[in-house]
This record gives C-alpha cells, sequence and structure tokens, in this order.
C-alpha cells in the first residue's frame, strides 16, 4: 500500500517545488512544531534524499511563552527520526517594531536569512492555501494592488512556500496518518492578532454565506493576480530603463501614453531610485505625483516620504532628495 493521501499530497508538493534544485543543496524545513511546518518537515526527510538532496530543519525560539525552548529542543531531537540530518533551534529576541505580530515576523526571517546564509541553505515554509487567502483577505482590507494581492510567492529568494495548494486540513490528516503530534500555539487563537479574526470570524463567514470553497477561490485569485502583476512589472521594467537611458527625469509625453498600472509603476521606480523608502511609499503618494502627468495645470510639486520630492520642468517629471 502506499502513503496515506494527506501524506502523498505533502508530498507530490514538495517533489514539486524542490525538482530544480541541483543535487546535494541543503534543504531546511522551518519548523514551529505545529501542523503544518511538522508535516512539511517530515515530509522532506523523505522527498529529500529521493531528489538527491541533503535535508534538514531550523526552529525559531521567539522566547515569548513559557517552555518554547523546551519544545524547540524537542523538535531537534525528532529531526532524526524523520530523516533530517541537520537541525538546529535558534533563539531570537523580538522587538517592538510594528506590534507583536510584525515584530515577531521580522526577529524570525533575520534568524532564517542568517542560517541560510551561514549553512548556503534552501529554507522551506510552511505556510499553506488556507494561509494564502488570509494573506489575500487582508491585503484587500488594506485595499492594496494587484502585487500586494498576489498573495506569497511560491518561491522568493532562498524562500520556497510548497505548500500553497494545500489546506491545512490536509497537513493535520498528514500529520496524524504519520503519528506525528503537532503543537498548537495558544497565539493562533488569540483575537488581539488580526489574522486570527480572519481564520476564526471572517472566513467562516464568508463560507457560511457564500458557501464552501472561498479559501480555494481566494488562493486562485492570488495566483492570478502575481501573473498579472509579473507582466506588468516587467513592462515597467523595461520602461524604466529606456527613460533613464533617455537621461534625467522622466518624460511625461511618454508616461501619458502608458496605462494606469504601468505608469504607477514607472513613477514608483523612479521615486524608490531618488531615496523614497518602498515601505513608507504608499499608493497615495504615486496617485498624486501621476497628477503632475494626468492633471497637469502648472501644480506645486508633490513631496513623497524620505525627503523625495517630484516636480514636473520642461516636459519630464524630476524627482529630487533633500538628503543627497
Amino acid at each position: 500500500m502506499g502513503p496515506h493521501p494527506a501524506v502523498a499530497d505533502v508530498r507530490r508538493a514538495i517533489r514539486v517545488s524542490l525538482a530544480s534544485l541541483e543535487k546535494g543543496r541543503l534543504v531546511l524545513a522551518a519548523c514551529s512544531g505545529g501542523a503544518d511546518s511538522l508535516a512539511l518537515a517530515a515530509c522532506l526527510g523523505f522527498v529529500a534524499p529521493r531528489l538527491g538532496l541533503r535535508a534538514g530543519l531550523v526552529t525559531v525560539d521567539h522566547d515569548l511563552q513559557p517552555g518554547s525552548r523546551a519544545r524547540a529542543d524537542d523538535l531537534v531531537r525528532l529531526s532524526p527520526t524523520l530523516g533530517l540530518d541537520v537541525a538546529e533551534a535558534v533563539t531570537v529576541e523580538v522587538g517592538t517594531l510594528g506590534g507583536p505580530e510584525a515584530a515577531a515576523r521580522i526577529a524570525r526571517y533575520a534568524a532564517l536569512d542568517s542560517t541560510s546564509s551561514r549553512l548556503n541553505a534552501v529554507i522551506l515554509l510552511g505556510h499553506t492555501r488556507d494561509d494564502q487567502a488570509e494573506t489575500v483577505l487582508l491585503r484587500l482590507a488594506r485595499g492594496s494592488g494587484s502585487r500586494s494581492l498576489s498573495g506569497m510567492a511560491e518561491v522568493s529568494g532562498v524562500y520556497r512556500r510548497p505548500l500553497l495548494g494545500v489546506s491545512r486540513t490536509r497537513t493535520e490528516e498528514a500529520c496524524e496518518a504519520l503519528g506525528l503530534s503537532p503543537w498548537h500555539d495558544p497565539h493562533n487563537d488569540d483575537p488581539r492578532f488580526t489574522r486570527v479574526k480572519v481564520r476564526q470570524t471572517l472566513l467562516p463567514a464568508l463560507e457560511a454565506e457564500l458557501g464552501p470553497g472561498i479559501a480555494d477561490a481566494l488562493a486562485r485569485t492570488a495566483r492570478l493576480c502575481r501573473d498579472d502583476a509579473d507582466a506588468l512589472d516587467d513592462w515597467a521594467d523595461r520602461v524604466y530603463a529606456e527613460a533613464r537611458d533617455l537621461g534625467t527625469g522622466l518624460v511625461t509625453a511618454t508616461l501619458a501614453e502608458l496605462p494606469a498600472a504601468v505608469r504607477r509603476r514607472v513613477i514608483h521606480r523612479a521615486a524608490v531610485a531618488a531615496g523614497s523608502p518602498p515601505s513608507a511609499l504608499a499608493a497615495v503618494h504615486i496617485e498624486e505625483a501621476e497628477r503632475l502627468v494626468t492633471s497637469w495645470t502648472g501644480q506645486k510639486g508633490v513631496d513623497l516620504p524620505g525627503g523625495v520630492g517630484v516636480v514636473r520642468r520642461y516636459g519630464r517629471l524630476m524627482f529630487t532628495s533633500s538628503l543627497s
């Protein structure tokens, strides 16, 4: 008999995700001990050797709950039984920037970045289809564009998310079939966190009112938005590269002929190149700068985050920085 269908689903997703890696590469599952990442780690231990890859586990102890270090050490001890040759537990200090969720995420990714760099490893993340659906809803509530609505990428630098097409329920079933006992993070039930509200209240309400399949539909929307955003970004990259070759500033006549989605991306690239921080550069800033092209009546320039200003002069958008 073959493996349980849920185990087969997780293994298949990992196999597809890792197929392009060179033989001998180290692949680490980022594992918290929850069902998603535990199923990921266990199935990685099965799949990786069959692809000629080395497999391991890294767990990040945020030191925010009693017993967190003991749980991390338990995962390290469990690793050999899962077929994982490398296992590390990394303790981090969580700051306060952006609130508890954001601060923990910043600390976690800093630790994973460091581990990947030190060991020359690819990092697998256990985000599932349900996580993707929650991400799309959260970004939709912020009025995000197609790039943000495209959700989490399957591949981003050293990170891979094999399970974006696998449901959370499926990973729980896989753990049960493999005889594994996942840890349940109490933070996943804490309504103070916005994502928990989406998971426990919003998504169930949508399912109840609109019928099942909402998570699938949102994940599918993310894939479609990513394809669109990739195409628009490629177009904007080409336009911006040509505009830079022409000298200082962006020719407004050229910008005016572009679709709005491409024009705004080109303006965004120019603003970032001038020193405006991407994290602070919001859609409202880009729209104000865009009006210098589409609704030009001789108005003054626009101030952008990071001390960057944009003005229209002699048929060009000129970007200046007060910090240079």
